[in-house]
């Protein structure tokens, strides 16, 4: 998905590059949207698999329904290949040529 929003705004990125913004901006400006999302996406699930493994807590037998290392690891998982599939994306818009991007439209 994030590499369709990169690609919609191919044209904005060009002419910010034309307008003299560098490299590590247009890196920076893709990443900090999906470093947003990991962190609002990461928080409301760690919110709603606290109260959901409460509810099925009675369900579970000889088993923690609040393990510290399966929710770290399960957020360290899922922040790692969130932000992976924003680098890449982010790395490719970087690599936009200004000229090439402002006629391609």
């Amino acid at each position: 998905m994030k590499s369709y929003v990169v690609s919609r705004r191919t044209r904005e990125i060009g002419i910010r590059m034309a307008l003299g913004a560098n490299r590590r901006d247009v890196l920076w400006l893709v990443l900090r949207e999906g470093v947003v999302l990991t962190v609002v996406g990461l928080g409301l699930g760690l919110l709603l698999s606290v109260g959901i493994a409460q509810l099925l807590g009675n369900l579970l037998y000889e088993v923690s329904t609040l393990d510290p290392l399966v929710f770290a690891l399960a957020l360290a998982l899922l922040a790692g290949s969130s932000l992976l599939a924003s680098y890449l994306p982010a790395r490719r818009a970087t690599r936009v040529v200004p000229v090439v991007a402002l006629r391609c439209e």
